[in-house]
Protein backbone atom coordinates (compact mmCIF):
# COMPACT_ATOMS: atom_id res chain seq x y z
CA UNK A 1 0.00 0.00 0.00
CA UNK A 2 1.43 3.51 -0.85
CA UNK A 3 1.00 6.06 1.55
CA UNK A 4 -1.63 8.28 0.74
CA UNK A 5 -0.46 11.87 1.55
CA UNK A 6 -4.27 12.64 3.23
CA UNK A 7 -3.58 9.71 5.94
CA UNK A 8 -1.36 11.96 7.98
CA UNK A 9 -4.16 14.56 8.07
CA UNK A 10 -6.58 12.50 8.64
CA UNK A 11 -4.65 10.19 11.26
CA UNK A 12 -3.62 13.63 13.21
CA UNK A 13 -7.35 14.27 13.40
CA UNK A 14 -8.28 11.07 14.75
CA UNK A 15 -5.75 11.33 17.38
CA UNK A 16 -7.67 14.17 18.21
CA UNK A 17 -10.76 11.88 18.97
CA UNK A 18 -8.97 8.67 20.35
CA UNK A 19 -5.65 10.35 21.84
CA UNK A 20 -1.84 9.86 20.56
CA UNK A 21 0.09 6.93 20.28
CA UNK A 22 1.23 6.91 23.72
CA UNK A 23 -2.25 6.93 25.40
CA UNK A 24 -3.60 4.32 22.68
CA UNK A 25 -0.67 2.14 23.00
CA UNK A 26 -1.02 1.08 19.25
CA UNK A 27 0.35 3.34 16.21
CA UNK A 28 -2.05 4.77 14.25
CA UNK A 29 -1.23 3.23 10.71
CA UNK A 30 -2.86 2.64 7.17
CA UNK A 31 -3.64 -0.87 7.94
CA UNK A 32 -5.10 0.31 11.94
CA UNK A 33 -8.61 -0.75 12.35
CA UNK A 34 -11.11 1.37 13.95
CA UNK A 35 -13.08 -1.51 15.70
CA UNK A 36 -10.22 -4.10 16.49
CA UNK A 37 -7.00 -1.48 17.12
CA UNK A 38 -8.90 1.59 18.29
CA UNK A 39 -11.95 -0.05 19.91
CA UNK A 40 -14.15 2.75 18.94
CA UNK A 41 -18.07 2.35 18.17
CA UNK A 42 -20.17 3.30 15.63
CA UNK A 43 -21.33 6.41 17.59
CA UNK A 44 -17.35 7.27 17.80
CA UNK A 45 -17.26 7.51 14.04
CA UNK A 46 -20.51 9.62 13.96
CA UNK A 47 -18.10 11.81 15.84
CA UNK A 48 -15.35 11.01 13.33
CA UNK A 49 -17.64 11.67 10.24
CA UNK A 50 -17.98 14.80 12.05
CA UNK A 51 -14.30 16.18 12.53
CA UNK A 52 -13.81 15.12 9.09
CA UNK A 53 -16.68 17.37 7.42
CA UNK A 54 -15.45 20.28 9.21
CA UNK A 55 -11.83 20.05 8.51
CA UNK A 56 -12.15 18.95 4.63
CA UNK A 57 -15.95 20.10 3.88
CA UNK A 58 -19.06 18.84 3.29
CA UNK A 59 -17.75 16.90 -0.06
CA UNK A 60 -16.23 14.22 2.47
CA UNK A 61 -19.69 12.74 3.86
CA UNK A 62 -18.38 9.74 5.91
CA UNK A 63 -22.20 8.38 6.70
CA UNK A 64 -22.89 8.47 3.07
CA UNK A 65 -19.01 6.32 2.39
CA UNK A 66 -20.48 4.15 5.34
CA UNK A 67 -24.00 3.76 4.11
CA UNK A 68 -22.82 1.76 1.39
CA UNK A 69 -20.94 -1.04 3.57
CA UNK A 70 -21.77 -4.28 4.98
CA UNK A 71 -22.16 -4.30 8.80
CA UNK A 72 -18.88 -6.70 8.40
CA UNK A 73 -17.28 -4.37 6.23
CA UNK A 74 -17.79 -1.55 8.65
CA UNK A 75 -16.04 -3.40 11.62
CA UNK A 76 -12.96 -4.39 9.04
CA UNK A 77 -12.42 -0.63 8.13
CA UNK A 78 -8.89 1.12 8.34
CA UNK A 79 -7.16 4.27 8.84
CA UNK A 80 -5.73 3.92 5.76
CA UNK A 81 -9.64 3.35 3.87
CA UNK A 82 -11.28 6.44 5.41
CA UNK A 83 -7.86 8.20 4.07
CA UNK A 84 -8.51 6.90 0.22
CA UNK A 85 -11.89 8.04 0.55
CA UNK A 86 -10.83 11.36 1.88
CA UNK A 87 -8.38 11.64 -0.93
CA UNK A 88 -10.95 10.68 -3.83
CA UNK A 89 -13.70 13.33 -2.24
CA UNK A 90 -11.18 16.01 -2.54
CA UNK A 91 -9.42 15.27 -5.78
CA UNK A 92 -12.33 15.36 -7.42
CA UNK A 93 -14.02 18.15 -5.79
CA UNK A 94 -17.35 16.05 -5.56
Amino acid sequence: MTLNPTFPVVAGLLSSLVGDAEVLGTEITPKTTFHDDLGLESVDLVTFAGILAEHFGEQVNLAEYLADKALDEVIALTVGDIADYVAARTASGS
